[in-house]
């Protein structure tokens, strides 16, 4: 690993620095919500929309901004889109009610899913050759760490000291990723593009629909109870917040373990074998969470399990999402992965919607049968999808 290290350039852990700080900003507001519903006197269950309506803006503004900035050069595209994301968490930390915090995050989401759309492949682009997924991995290894160690710290400071300080954390680690962006981030000529029209039917296409909902669903699933997680922990199981927010340093150590060991789950046995699997063993954890949500001994357990599988089914959805495209949509592969970026924000949309509607009828309780619900009908359009890819393989074996 080291010798990997050592030859990726180093721009790309500028790139990492950015993820980290944008990684914080989309889950650190799961952490301090009560918070914020108190001080800005809304309901629980709208104070949810913070998460859920992130989500949506990334989705439906990440495939638009990678078609609209896809002609002009990687490095002022991503300073922009970093200034973007350092304006955007600027405008929460300032807020003073719920509509203009809401403003703020979403012009974070706006930046933040181009960021990592294009700032994917300018990591692959920069990489010695064969190391391009190494490089991938180090940019996104920054999003991983901010769920095991920023959002718990974040969370410990917002309950402590007040739910903006976070915010201004992330201003800052922006500025930190915007200044070794700018040093050490060379000037990348536009890739050859593509036309709009070619790129656009990718998202006709029925087999990267599919796919898409395989993501929303499963991804999705978590959502429902993870967007409340810190009152469930505190008003169900009967932690302090104090010790919810460590608890969150499990939940957080678990996706970087269940991410790295799912890709390679999904390496060893195909993606979507592994994904069958790990689906079913995200149902199976989400009913237990759902039973056992008031014995603490066993929640701190389910939670490294949960938090595993639940960011396990990441690698094995993008390399999904990719092969897809690859045989479907081959002039379309980098569109079709922006295409799954929004479909990990839809997914956390749709569990956060699920997961409101709930506590909003007083039924915290049941948010995690929403996601075992979504897990298992996620089943669904991924044996359609094989069907689809074997009567795919017949017809041109038989011309």
């Amino acid at each position: 690993m080291s010798h990997v290290q050592q030859r990726l350039h180093p721009s790309v852990w500028a790139l990492a620095v950015t993820a980290f700080a944008i990684g914080v900003a989309e889950f650190i507001v799961v952490g301090v919500l009560p918070t914020i519903s108190e001080e800005l006197q809304v309901p629980l269950s709208r104070a949810g929309s913070l998460v859920g309506l992130y989500a949506l803006a990334l989705a439906v503004g990440t495939p638009l901004m990678v078609l609209l900035l896809a002609r002009f050069p990687r490095k002022p595209v991503l300073l922009g889109l970093i200034a973007v994301f350092l304006l955007g968490n600027l405008l929460s930390a300032l807020s003073t009610d719920y509509p203009s915090l809401l403003m703020g995050r979403v012009v974070t989401a706006v930046a933040h899913g181009s960021f990592f759309a294009i700032g994917a492949t300018v990591a692959a682009r920069l990489a010695p050759k064969g190391q391009e997924s190494s490089a991938i991995a180090v940019m996104f290894a920054g999003l991983t760490l901010a769920m095991v160690v920023g959002v718990p710290l974040g969370s410990f400071l917002g309950n402590g000291f007040g739910w903006r300080l976070p915010f201004y954390a992330v201003v800052a680690l922006a500025v930190a990723g915007f200044i070794a962006t700018l040093i050490w981030l060379p000037s990348l000529a536009a890739p050859a593009s593509v036309k709009p029209a070619a790129q656009l039917a990718a998202a006709a296409n029925p087999a990267i629909l599919t796919m898409m909902a395989i993501t929303v669903l499963g991804f999705g699933a978590s959502f429902a109870a993870f967007t409340f997680i810190t009152p469930i922990l505190t008003d169900i199981t009967g932690f302090s917040s104090s010790v919810a927010s460590m608890l969150l340093v499990v939940f957080g150590g678990a996706t970087l373990v269940g991410n790295l060991l799912g890709g390679r789950f999904a390496s060893a046995i195909g993606w979507q074998a592994a994904l069958r699997w790990l689906l079913l063993a995200l149902a199976v954890v989400l009913v237990l969470v759902a039973l056992l949500l008031p014995y603490q001994g066993a929640m701190v357990i389910l939670l490294f399990a949960w938090g595993g599988l639940a960011f396990g089914i990441s690698p094995a959805v993008q390399g999904g999402m990719l092969a897809t495209a690859q045989r479907f949509t081959p002039k379309a592969v980098d569109f079709a992965s922006a295409l799954n970026i929004s479909a990990f924000n839809l997914g956390i949309t749709l569990g956060e919607v699920s997961g409101s509607a709930l506590v909003e009828h007083g039924h915290m309780a049941l948010t995690p049968w929403a996601g075992v619900a979504a897990a298992i009908i996620a089943q669904l359009p991924l044996a359609w999808l094989a069907r689809h890819e074997r009567r795919s393989t017949f017809s041109i074996a038989m011309n």
